[in-house]
């Protein structure tokens, strides 16, 4: 299908770029993303762009809406962030002439890689990319498939927009194997890239409670989970059921909620019947989440589902103790016992009991937060996704075996647990 770039107005920049966006010379990478709001997916997108553009790459940041707090760490790394809005359904006539935009913006670009970062990025800028002969495309899978868009007929055409990529991107082992068993993806199409992580951001910072908490004390013990609020999978529940058993053993525990959503009113409505609300604290989005980690004890994951967490290593980065379910990729982060400890999903008991266990021992809480600082630190680094993706942005036709190997034990836990899909 032709499409004219003349026929077609540009889209629209989220704003100018700046003189350190001018060309140079490398390999010109379209990054596409749904929108600009904090999210795992969001500032993995975002962080690799401006690690791909220092390393010599010509990087571009599209979106279907450019709105959101990401939109500032872009500007501030001299990227071009280039909208195509899409604000309702992608079965509107107007996201059809986006795409055809989206279409007429890559061949004017001349763009040799199209990295799509999350579901609706896939559906929309994956087609776009192959009806411009875009030479490498690469599709993500970045979740378990758990929520209610993934109807059986939903995946089958995620299936077929998928299979029109060259490489199709996954965070965990957990995430390879769901798109094996139940989507019946070939194999050597699929590539484990684990998660990078800014490690510097969250070792370089000092705690001050005083200001990001006043009218908390230093007796007071911090636990904090840091998750969205749009679903009930990230577990928010589950915490503050677990919050009422560790409130009879450690009064002085305050557990620190930061994160916002479309369900955040019904967590404050749990917690006041539950009688809880001096021991919650509601933070909303945030942008300064290192400082915040570095004021806490205990960091905390309690979700039904994953992929592969950025909070649980943005919270052993800080150094912190860490409870998490033991879901999705979380096992290949956490080895429990020696850098974490791992529960089963929706057990409060067991999320309450592992918290209480961590406030009640001061030596294990060194001992795992220093492990647990050690792996990121050699394991899940920007380095390490930099290189993974420099080779999976080579022309397929010059390439063979990119399949990322991966460790031996990395499947242990997971199927221990029980998260490999049947």
């Amino acid at each position: 299908m032709a499409v004219s770039p003349v026929t077609l107005r540009a889209p629209r920049q989220a704003y100018p770029p700046s003189p350190t966006c001018l060309p140079r010379k490398g390999t010109r990478v379209l990054m596409f993303i749904q929108s600009l709001e904090l999210g795992g997916s969001e500032t993995q997108c975002v962080e690799i762009a401006r690690h791909l553009r220092k390393e010599g790459y010509e990087v571009t940041v599209g979106c279907m809406k450019a709105d959101g707090p990401l939109k500032t760490t872009l500007h501030d790394a001299g990227l071009e962030c280039v909208e195509f809005p899409v604000r309702t359904s992608l079965l509107r006539p107007s996201t059809l002439v986006q795409m055809l935009k989206l279409v007429a913006f890559i061949r004017r670009r001349r763009l040799q890689v199209v990295h799509t970062n999350d579901l609706y990025s896939n559906l929309f800028a994956v087609p776009a990319a192959w009806l411009a002969r875009v030479p490498v495309i690469i599709s993500s899978r970045r979740d378990l498939a758990r929520w209610w868009w993934y109807t059986p007929v939903r995946r089958k055409i995620l299936r077929r927009v998928q299979d029109l990529s060259t490489r199709i991107l996954v965070n965990s082992e957990a995430v390879r194997q769901e798109l094996l068993v139940r989507d019946s993806f070939a194999a050597e199409r699929i590539h484990v890239v684990y998660n990078g992580i800014d490690t510097e951001k969250f070792m370089q910072v000092s705690p001050d409670r005083e200001r990001l908490f006043p009218g908390i004390s230093a007796n007071h013990k911090l636990i904090i989970m840091v998750s969205n609020m749009h679903t009930a999978m990230k577990g928010h529940g589950d915490l503050i059921e677990a919050a009422q058993t560790v409130r009879v053993t450690c009064p002085e525990a305050r557990i620190i909620l930061a994160g916002d959503g479309e369900m955040r009113q019904f967590f404050e409505d749990q917690v006041k019947a539950a009688g809880l609300r001096e021991m919650f604290v509601f933070l909303g989005h945030r942008s300064d989440i290192p400082a915040l980690l570095a004021c806490c004890d205990i960091g905390v994951l309690a979700s039904r589902s994953e992929g592969l967490p950025n909070a649980v290593l943005e919270y052993m980065a800080a150094g912190l103790p860490v409870v998490a379910t033991a879901v999705g990729g979380v096992p290949e982060i956490i080895e429990d016992e020696v850098n974490g400890l791992l529960i089963p999903p929706e057990n409060p008991a067991a999320l309450a009991a592992a918290i209480l266990r961590l406030l009640k021992d001061e030596r294990l809480c060194k001992t795992l937060g220093k492990a647990a600082r050690e792996r990121t630190l050699s394991q899940f680094n920007f380095a390490s996704v930099i290189a993974n993706l420099r080779q999976l942005y080579k022309d397929p036709r010059h390439t063979r075996g990119l399949r990322r190997a991966l460790p031996a034990s990395s499947l242990s836990r997971v199927n221990q647990r029980g998260e490999n899909v049947q």
